[in-house]
């Protein structure tokens, strides 16, 4: 078993992450933002309902897949409300990610006053590009208060993530400078899906509101670069004694195995947690494939049992914490539009740690016999689908 030891040398410094990217426009940092931790959908979905209703001027609200169940009417309704008595309200949703859900759902909010906004609606003109989509779970409050994760509107997301109706997903509410930048990205991909004008402009910058720091990365499809992936594997670089993943997709390709293996070498604890089960099935069986070196180097794989994990969330240290919209995979990677977060906060990275080991009570261990164990048949589906990586 490798030994953990605290390698000073390799001290994760946020600026030290900064001086990296320094230059990337898609990285934006800001001091002075207050963060709340909302662990599970049960305790997100009611703060953000009660911003929408508490909102004077303006809501920007974004997000992949809106269903029209109980939650998506809530969130309708909490929309419709504020409309009626004067707030702009703007709408961005995924036509791929919203194919189910009805149009009249999006027409009652707009004869409402709630101005709606499809991303990348299919037409023929548009084959080529049909796989891009707005995968971003965003929601701006009067440019100054903001919500986040990886959470969708839908039942599934909305409570305490303890069986396969209700999903494990986290989530955070924020308030200070970075909340303009969200609300600022919200209005740039209005504008380049051709929405009408949104009236106003960017607000300025919201006064310092707590003691976190915070970075903004905004993953925007790339082939050849990611700035997201260059994120994850920075913080990597910079790990100290822990990296601590949860995550629902791991196909994450051999740039981040490497970077996973070094940390191992160096003496840092890896420990990942992924689904049991899986709703995208095919793509849990493609991550099994990356498995093997990390489980042979030491890292320690757990799978989440109960229910449906769909949180993303990486520790470094008991302090660096990412989270947002992005897996780690290809998709994320290099198709989607993504937002994460990095937030620099010792006590922000103590409510993280004890999630992280809440969910650690509540998952099994692989082992590395278990894994080679597989059949002949688990192997080569494995193999198969590896080049659909990119795309699923």
């Amino acid at each position: 078993m490798p030994v953990y030891r605290r390698n000073h040398k390799h001290r994760f410094h946020l600026p030290g992450l900064l001086a990296r990217i320094k230059g990337i426009p898609e990285v934006v940092h800001f001091q002075g933002n207050a963060v709340v931790l909302l662990p599970h959908g049960g305790d997100y979905f009611p703060a953000l309902f009660a911003a929408i209703r508490g909102a004077a001027s303006a809501i920007c609200v974004e997000f992949y897949i809106v269903k029209p169940d109980a939650t998506g009417q809530a969130f309708s309704l909490a929309l419709r409300e504020a409309a009626a008595r004067g707030v702009e309200v703007a709408l961005i949703y995924d036509a791929i990610g919203c194919f189910d859900t009805p149009a009249s759902y999006f027409q009652q909010l707009q004869h409402a006053g709630v101005r709606c906004l499809a991303f990348n609606p299919p037409t023929f003109s548009k084959i080529p590009w049909l796989d891009i989509r707005d995968h971003r779970k965003i929601a701006v409050i009067d440019g100054a208060t903001a919500f986040l994760g990886g959470l969708n509107v839908g039942d599934e997301y909305s409570g305490y993530g303890e069986s396969f109706e209700r999903w494990r997903d986290v989530g955070i509410r924020l308030q200070g400078p970075a909340a303009g930048e969200l609300q600022r990205l919200f209005r740039q991909t209005w504008a380049k899906e051709g929405g009408s004008a949104l009236p106003g402009r960017d607000d300025p910058p919201a006064m310092p509101a707590g003691d976190a720091d915070m970075v903004i990365v905004n993953g925007t499809p790339h082939h050849t670069r990611s700035v997201i992936r260059n994120s994850f594997r920075m913080a990597m670089v910079g790990a100290a004694y822990g990296i601590r993943i949860i995550t629902p997709y791991f196909v994450p390709g051999p740039r981040v195995v490497r970077s996973l293996l070094r940390a191992v070498r160096r003496g840092v604890q890896v420990q990942i947690i992924l689904p049991s089960i899986s709703d995208v099935p095919l793509v849990q069986m493609m991550s099994r494939a990356y498995l093997k070196p990390l489980l042979e180097a030491g890292v320690e794989i757990y799978e989440r049992q109960g229910t449906i994990l769909h949180a993303k969330v990486m520790l470094i240290d008991d302090r660096w914490t990412t989270l947002g919209s992005a897996n780690f995979d290809f998709r994320s990677f290099h198709r989607n539009y993504e937002i994460n977060v990095i937030i620099d906060s010792r006590r922000f990275g103590a409510q993280t740690r004890a999630l992280f080991d809440e969910e650690l009570t509540k998952s099994r261990r692989v082992a590395l016999s278990e894994h080679a164990q597989r059949t002949r048949f688990e192997r080569l589906c494995e193999w198969l689908l590896t080049p659909l990586g990119r795309f699923l």
